[in-house]
């Protein structure tokens, strides 16, 4: 699947194989609502070919940005907590429309999210995918990895119109389902388009040091924080974008069903974990329609130490 290349508490649910349809989800690229008159332009946004990269030293920035990109524990090892690299989610080296592309990142940051409560430039949102989607820590704003992928991110959006919304943007956000999101067809869906790649257990493949493909659960895949836990942020993930290079193949409640499938296993903890589920549940995922932290399967609280 994934390019090798979120009042009243909510009680945890018990022996969960379904939940309800969830609320379309917010893109992974969390940017402000445009006010209505601001129309989205309809052509599509291309960012420049890596053939277009620039010598001197300012080249030699953007490519370090695109390596970190590409092979992110390599690069950005002492940061990097999993066996993801960025473009596990942002697909084509951060170019591909409908993966949260880098372009997109650029032109749409500063911007207030709902996940800080506040406004989030560039650089902190980069810092927070290495915190939750890289299970690790954020590097200083001044470290030259970020310079690096704020560089990188300005470069591929050359030409973009700033603040202006753009088709392919973030992950396309689904329609409701049809029927709730189920654990058994998911479990179907995975077994006959996912586990080639990512494994029966879904640890993902290696050739030597190397990731290939990436975990989908598990200890070294992306944490209870990530916005890819969310059902609606994978399920628009993997219907525009998986089986990988078979993107649109598989039907939107085949994409709910194995998003589900996907989060109801156990990762590494929430890192705002609150000192118990049921409190960490409350602060930072009640939507029980949206999130499987704190639910029961197979007889196993999602998100226990």
């Amino acid at each position: 699947m994934f390019e090798r290349s979120l009042e009243t508490p909510v009680a945890p649910q018990t022996a969960q194989v379904a939940v309800a349809p969830a609320a379309e989800s917010a893109s992974a690229v969390q940017v402000a609502r445009a006010p209505a008159s601001a129309a989205i332009i309809p052509t599509a946004f291309s960012p420049p070919p890596e053939s277009a990269m620039p010598g001197g030293d300012y080249g030699k920035v953007i490519r370090l940005g695109e390596q970190v990109f590409m092979q992110t524990g390599k690069y950005a090892g002492r940061y990097v907590g999993n066996d993801l690299n960025c473009a596990s989610c942002h697909l084509d080296a951060g170019r591909k429309p409908d993966s949260a592309p880098m372009w997109a990142s650029f032109i749409h940051y500063p911007a207030f999210r709902s996940k800080t409560g506040k406004v989030d430039t560039l650089a902190s949102r980069i810092q927070g995918c290495f915190q939750f989607s890289m299970n690790g820590k954020a590097p200083p704003q001044d470290d030259d990895i970020m310079t690096a992928l704020q560089t990188y991110a300005f470069w591929l959006a050359k030409g973009a119109p700033v603040g202006t919304p753009l088709p392919g943007s973030g992950y396309p956000k689904l329609k409701k389902p049809a029927q709730a999101p189920d654990f058994v067809r998911g479990e179907k869906v995975y077994a006959q388009n996912c586990a080639l790649c990512h494994g029966a257990d879904g640890l993902g493949q290696r050739a030597g040091d190397h990731q290939v493909f990436p975990p989908l659960w598990g200890p070294r895949s992306f944490n209870w924080g990530a916005g890819m836990h969310q059902i609606g942020n994978a399920a628009g993930f993997i219907q525009a974008n998986m089986p990988l290079g078979k993107g649109g193949t598989l039907s939107e409640q085949d994409a709910w069903d194995v998003a589900l499938f996907m989060n109801s296993h156990e990762r590494p903890q929430d890192p705002r974990f609150l000192g118990t589920v049921e409190a960490t549940r409350k602060k930072y995922h009640d939507d029980p329609s949206d999130s499987m932290y704190g639910s029961t399967v197979a007889g196993h609280v999602l998100g226990a130490p």
